[in-house]
């Protein structure tokens, strides 16, 4: 049987109960260009380790294919996530231990073809089913179920709201959401805020001018920019005003209009600030908030204004809510297991 997945040519034979070697509870998938089975397989084959462990089964490589072993879940998870992978390489691009997690998570999902072309085909970010976000140094794709709501929240609701833990992608997908529209022309400028809290420890009287003094809590957007644009577009950009980076506290008595708005670190804000915050938005812009409500460093006795957003706007339409877990983190595979051990012993 030929299978036609996202532009690749994969030749896959099911063998119910008898394959290439005659064993039973096996699947075989041959692969025509060798080449790239070379970098599908990874180093020392580290890559059909991963997925090994990932879908419990065993896989083995005899010339240009794979034999799967294992109950006949695993073997269809594995058989998705190594089609996805292939045809990601077919189509020229890289493969990284991130894009495999993101095949794990969700295999097939970032290479399906569907006749639904979603809320933001105006600015061609959809393929069918598959989301990307181009900026002018990469093109962004969500690597988790979660990203991929996400994504398509940012673009069909004017307000939204991402909530979890760090490492989930949630102002990353934001940033990256703030350029593309940019690029794109469908807002004029971009302005990206947090408040200036700091992080349990005083850091006392800081030296310089206004912008030095804040820059150091503003320096996480200043990155996820860096990582979509030029850093000499990026300068320029904020000279002329087109980009923004300030303390939630300058938004105050402004009217934000045809900007993309992104609110990072917002369990920091509190009600007030937050209400001032939301009544902001102006005609033709959308607002990305985001916030971890595990990670609150206001004073004690403070309400966190997100959690205060949350239970108020909960049911009010045009506004969106994502909620991440640590599943969804894609920064270091530790970087989950310490969210869990956390979040199982009851700790915020």
């Amino acid at each position: 049987m030929e299978l036609l997945q996202g532009g690749a040519h994969l030749a896959l034979s099911e063998l119910g109960g008898a394959d290439l070697s005659g064993e039973p509870d096996t699947t075989g998938l041959e692969f025509p260009d060798n080449r790239l089975l070379i970098d599908l397989c990874g180093e020392l084959d580290a890559n059909l380790a991963k997925i090994e462990a990932a879908a419990d089964v065993a896989i083995s490589r005899i010339g240009n294919r794979l034999r799967i072993t294992g109950d006949p879940d695993g073997r269809r998870h594995a058989e998705a996530i190594l089609r996805g992978m292939y045809a990601r390489l077919e189509q020229g691009k890289p493969l990284s231990n991130g894009d495999i997690d993101a095949l794990i998570r969700m295999p097939g999902e970032l290479f399906e073809t569907s006749s639904e072309a979603g809320d933001s085909a105006q600015i061609e970010m959809f393929h069918g089913d598959k989301i990307e976000i181009r900026t002018r140094k990469k093109v962004v794709e969500p690597r988790s179920l979660v990203q991929k709501a996400y994504v398509k929240s940012l673009f069909s609701n004017e307000l939204v709201f991402g909530l979890g833990p760090a490492g989930t992608g949630k102002t990353y997908l934001a940033v990256a959401a703030a350029v593309s529209s940019f690029i794109e022309g469908h807002v004029d400028r971009i302005i990206l805020t947090r408040p200036a809290v700091e992080a349990g420890e005083r850091l006392g009287f800081l030296p310089g001018d206004m912008k030095e003094k804040v820059d150091p809590y503003m320096q996480p957007l200043y990155d996820a920019l860096n990582d979509f644009l030029p850093a000499k577009q990026v300068a320029k950009l904020i000279e002329e005003k087109q980009i923004e980076i300030a303390p939630l506290a300058f938004m105050r008595g402004r009217t934000l209009s045809n900007a993309f708005v992104v609110l990072d670190e917002a369990q920091n804000a509190t009600t007030m600030q937050m209400k001032m915050f939301l009544t902001r938005l102006g005609e033709g812009s959308r607002m990305a908030i985001t916030g971890d409500t595990t990670q609150i460093d206001l004073p004690r006795g403070t309400l966190s204004g997100l959690v205060e957003a949350e239970r108020v706007l909960r049911n009010v339409e045009g506004v969106g809510f994502t909620r991440f877990t640590a599943a969804d983190v894609v920064r270091h595979p530790l970087v989950a297991r310490i969210i869990r051990a956390y979040e199982s012993d009851g700790q915020p």
